[in-house]
């Protein structure tokens, strides 16, 4: 195949997807019809290297997500992190909500082995299902192996439907809210009294393409620096965020430079189209052997997920939908907690004021929601879980 070919394929997944979520106003996400998609595509016309043979290769999908967490890091203030603790920790009720639907009620059907290996991966990113298919294969089960790997290519077929309505419904409770004036939205020029930075702007003639991805360059290169010298005990993705609020609160950088680059979509499209490259791995075999174990492993934790999101909500004084969905991120995480939440603001704002407004309520929420749980706690989980194996 070649790369013409390979990288139109790539994009019509992705554009179909889109198209059937513009239509259905969210209802039926876009990355869910795009894994489906790339699914039978792997099944059927895709080769397994459809992703390198259309131009993505690892290095240019780990220097987007670099750019693309920095970045979004620069929509956020320094105020903004510090008030999502109470995010944060719902994100963490919703994964012992996960761990006591797969340990304590998952015990009903499946064994304590196969539990073990199921939930690190169920609670966060590839990392934690890296750790506990190494240790399965070492243990001498590699039917587990698989399904640590197949977990985390799965779940997701929960969590983006589910995600899409709890962010429907709060959508729809803050637009009306929005429309009858009951909640205010912070004008262009509130925010420019608000934010005086300690660094001035650079002339708008030296705002170019090249200098803020020079400007992203540093950036994400001096958190990968501070995670080094720390050990890594804090994801240098978690750095990248913090150093884009920080970088942009004290005028380093200019807020959303990726909008501003016209660079932004090309980085989120490769990152998209990796995202779904994973599914390469869930072969029909694959899916049909342990079909019964995903759907009751993610069943169950679903399901103690929702219960200890609802309890946090009540403790936070969160609306219960926000809360389920902030907790649903440990089934996808960055970047396709950003595409569910846009999908939800596209389809409920009838403006561009009002689609930034359900942004501006909505994304910070869910972004710290997902790296509180895909890339800081699951990976805890993996290795406290891989030694008890």
């Amino acid at each position: 195949m070649s790369l013409m070919i390979s990288f139109i394929l790539i994009l019509l997944a992705l554009v179909i997807g889109e198209i059937i979520s513009i239509k259905t106003k969210a209802i039926i996400p876009s990355v869910f019809i795009t894994a489906v998609l790339f699914l039978v595509g792997y099944w059927t016309i895709f080769p397994v290297d459809i992703l390198n043979k259309a131009g993505f290769s690892t290095n240019i999908i780990y220097l987007s997500m670099y750019f693309l967490i920095v970045h979004m890091g620069t929509m956020l203030s320094i105020k903004e992190l510090i008030a999502q603790w109470k995010t944060f920790t719902i994100s963490i009720l919703g994964i012992c909500g996960i761990c006591f639907g797969t340990l304590v009620l998952g015990r009903l059907l499946f064994s304590w082995d196969m539990l073990l290996v199921a939930t690190p991966p169920l609670t966060g990113g590839v990392v934690a299902s890296i750790i506990m298919s190494q240790a399965a294969t070492a243990k001498g089960m590699p039917t587990l192996a698989v399904l640590a790997v197949g977990m985390y290519v799965m779940q997701g077929f929960a969590g983006y439907p589910l995600t899409a309505i709890t962010l429907n419904i709060e959508g729809k409770k803050l637009i009306e809210k929005f429309r009858a004036g009951e909640i205010k939205k912070i004008t262009k020029s509130e925010k420019k009294i608000e934010e005086k930075k300690l660094i001035p702007p650079l002339p708008k003639r030296y705002q170019t393409t090249y200098m803020f991805l020079f400007q992203l360059g540093i950036l994400a290169q001096l958190s990968i620096f501070i995670a080094e010298i720390t050990n890594k005990v804090v994801s240098e993705f978690v750095i990248c965020l913090i150093v884009g609020a920080i970088a942009a609160e004290i005028g380093l950088i200019e807020r959303k430079p990726l909008d501003l680059s016209g660079s932004f979509g090309f980085f989120m499209t490769g990152l998209m189209a990796f995202i779904f490259g994973g599914l390469a791995q869930a072969t029909p075999e694959m899916i049909k052997s342990l079909i019964v174990p995903f759907i009751g492993i993610i069943g169950f934790g679903v399901i103690g997920l929702i219960i200890f999101s609802i309890i946090g909500a009540k403790i936070f004084k969160e609306s219960i939908p926000m809360a389920i969905a902030i907790s649903l991120n440990a089934l996808y995480g960055f970047p396709v907690n950003y595409t569910l939440t846009n999908d939800s603001a596209k389809a409920l704002g009838k403006t561009d004021e009002e689609v930034e407004f359900l942004l501006e309520a909505m994304l910070p929420k869910m972004l710290i929601g997902g790296f509180a749980s895909v890339t800081i706690v699951s990976v805890v989980i993996a290795g406290i879980f891989a030694k008890m194996l």
